[in-house]
């Protein structure tokens, strides 16, 4: 399969994000062909060739009975450091948004090289468009990234622009008027219902939609095979389980901290609770090197990083508007495409979605 041949490119990638952060130094040892090829359930020969492709770049050396050593790092002038960082981040962030959205590193590899290309034939000024920006702002979510990539088929006269800053923030940002639609998924303990509790708090006498996204399988992402037998919530107190958490504020870790204090279980036992994360990709991410054994996240992140998954709820995720922009014709044409049977189609290609409530709303 495509994403098994060029599996190779992700583990240089993240290998080399690794050299380029100080993790591995001049003179360090990168781990042995053996403990790639488990962690990413690879051949040895695809860890192999992801070695030649850093060794291509001068970047490591391999000797026999010496394993493979850092050579050199990212090349990187000096006076770019910061800018070429923070590129490297922004990059990051969309090739995880892209990977999480179910395309391969060969397709993500080819669209770029033929938006580039195209770019080029059309210089900066003589770009222009008819089409309007709508600003999305909150939890990370693999189909918002994917309906933001796809904009064109609900509404030809909008685009979407999408910020995953977490539930929390996001509705924060729409409370100062700075996004048009949040998203979030922020569960309330005392009512045991998402969203509606936070938004009398943030928008005080105001009504305001809440848009049915979808439901989605919410649960315990693991190591395929299941290598530490997690099974509860009791089993983060184990110190021979790594955890790798989400940041505060975010929907996962209102839910997470709900459940830890439900069950009386201690944040400071928890081996890597402050080890946190932007999104469900990381998280999975994180887990497929091998870097953490356990984390709370999607059933859709846990299918795109070949990772098992333990179920624990359905949640909510509402996109949500004021009263006043609902009326607005790229919201009215989001809900109806959310309708849709092509959303079905994309929410079952994703997995871990139930879309029987998609388009509905409710109102504060």
């Amino acid at each position: 399969m495509d994403d098994e041949k060029f599996q190779y490119i992700q583990i240089a990638a993240s290998l080399r994000r690794d050299i380029f952060n100080g993790l591995y130094k001049t003179g360090d040892n990168l781990p042995s062909l053996r403990s790639i090829s488990d962690a990413w359930h690879c051949t040895l020969g695809t860890a192999q060739r992801a070695y030649q492709k850093l060794a291509d770049e001068g970047l490591v050396t391999s000797h026999i009975g010496k394993g493979t050593r850092v050579t050199g790092m990212v090349p990187v002038k000096q006076e770019d450091t910061l800018r070429q960082a923070s590129l490297i981040n922004q990059s990051e962030k969309f090739l995880i948004e892209l990977l999480t959205s179910g395309y391969t590193p060969v397709e993500v590899e080819d669209a770029f090289r033929v938006a580039m290309e195209r770019w080029r034939k059309v210089s900066h000024s003589q770009i222009t468009s008819t089409q309007q920006t709508i600003l999305f702002a909150g939890s990370h979510d693999p189909v918002v990234a994917w309906i933001a990539t796809h904009f064109n088929e609900v509404s030809v006269r909008y685009n979407l622009n999408i910020s995953f800053s977490g539930s929390l923030a996001g509705l924060m940002t729409l409370a100062d008027g700075k996004a048009d639609i949040a998203g979030s998924h922020l569960w309330d303990r005392e009512t045991e219902t998402y969203n509606t509790p936070m938004l009398k708090t943030l928008f005080p006498g105001e009504k305001m939609a809440l848009i049915t996204m979808a439901n989605r399988r919410m649960g315990w992402m693991i190591k395929k095979g299941n290598p530490k037998g997690f099974h509860t919530i009791q089993d983060l107190s184990r110190q021979d389980i790594r955890f790798v958490n989400r940041h505060a504020g975010s929907g996962t870790r209102v839910y997470l901290d709900a459940l830890l204090s439900k069950d009386k279980i201690d944040p400071a036992v928890i081996n890597g609770f402050d080890n946190q994360k932007a999104n469900h990709a990381e998280v999975a991410m994180e887990i497929s090197e091998g870097k953490s054994d356990v984390g709370l996240g999607l059933e859709a992140a846990a299918r795109a990083y070949g990772l098992d998954f333990i179920f624990e709820n359905l949640e909510c995720y509402d996109l949500i508007v004021t009263e006043k922009s609902f009326a607005a014709q790229p919201v009215q044409e989001l809900i109806a495409w959310l309708k849709t049977d092509r959303f079905q189609q994309i929410l079952a290609s994703m997995g871990g979605y139930d879309g029987k409530n998609s388009g509905d709303v409710r109102w504060t």
